[in-house]
């Protein structure tokens, strides 16, 4: 079985590696010449200009931690970096793949992206993240769940520490006036478990809730509602989440009770 192909039909890996060794190629190649002529300019007391690049790549005109400015091979590696990172950032929007993703992988991937902390983009490591994430989508499923029970405050009466009820608040769903994506992403995390229970595909990570949020805000609503969850957010930033399907928030306490045996059992008591 083809793995990567089954995870991403709507894209080409194999042309995608191969349009990145074009890529790659062709900066070698580039950058072969302007050290030739540099080179020819020298031997004929000419000037040469500094290689130009731009301070995204970490290269222009500045010192390194040696103290001398870039080097070929650094400003090689520095613009290839590049190229990889906008090819995974690509690859993993494009192919749906961020919708299996919980919040916590997410950040950790846009993490490793601004930092430029990516494999590089071939077809053998697109194939072995691809199949990791894949497989690990069960777990990053409970995983959601948990954080986000975790990060609810106790200060509010609705948020029982014990269970989800028919409400939660969640704090800094808007910060500073805008859509805060951390906690949209983990509000993406109990849609996506309350799809699955309710027997339906994973939503598109681009539908999610940050997206319902913000065209309800356009036109200026302050309140916005889908299938399982009608929403309403305040000055204070705060969120009121309720729930319309009890019936998977029931099953969502099933997660709760599997990792925290003592805790609906406490409820009771």
């Amino acid at each position: 079985m083809d793995t990567t192909t089954d995870l991403v039909k709507s894209i080409s890996i194999t042309n995608l590696a191969n349009q990145r060794v074009a890529v790659v190629d062709r900066i070698h190649s580039a950058l072969d010449l302007l050290n030739e002529a540099e080179q020819i300019a020298k031997t004929a007391h000419l000037g040469f200009p500094r290689l130009v690049l731009d301070d995204a790549y970490a290269c222009r005109g500045r010192p390194t931690v040696t103290g001398d400015y870039a080097k070929r091979d650094e400003a090689e590696a520095a613009i290839v970096s590049v190229i990889d990172v906008r090819g995974w950032s690509y690859l993993l929007s494009e192919s749906g793949l961020r919708t299996f993703m919980d919040a916590q992988a997410r950040e950790q991937w846009d993490r490793q992206l601004a930092d430029g902390d990516v494999p590089e983009l071939t077809a053998a490591n697109i194939e072995a993240t691809f199949t990791q994430l894949y497989g690990a989508r069960g777990d990053m499923f409970e995983r959601g769940v948990l954080a986000c029970f975790r990060r609810l405050s106790w200060d509010y009466r609705t948020n029982q520490p014990f269970r989800f009820g028919k409400r939660i608040i969640v704090k800094y769903l808007l910060s500073q006036g805008s859509t805060n994506h951390r906690v949209t992403n983990e509000l993406d995390d109990l849609l996506r478990v309350f799809r699955v229970f309710d027997g339906k595909p994973e939503p598109d990570h681009r539908h999610g809730a940050y997206s319902l949020i913000s065209d309800a805000r356009r036109e200026r609503r302050t309140e916005a509602e889908n299938d399982y969850v009608h929403l309403r957010w305040f000055k204070n930033g705060n969120g009121h989440l309720t729930f319309k399907r009890l019936d998977l928030v029931e099953k969502m306490n099933v997660i709760l009770a599997k990792h925290y045996p003592n805790a609906l059992a406490s409820e009771v008591r």
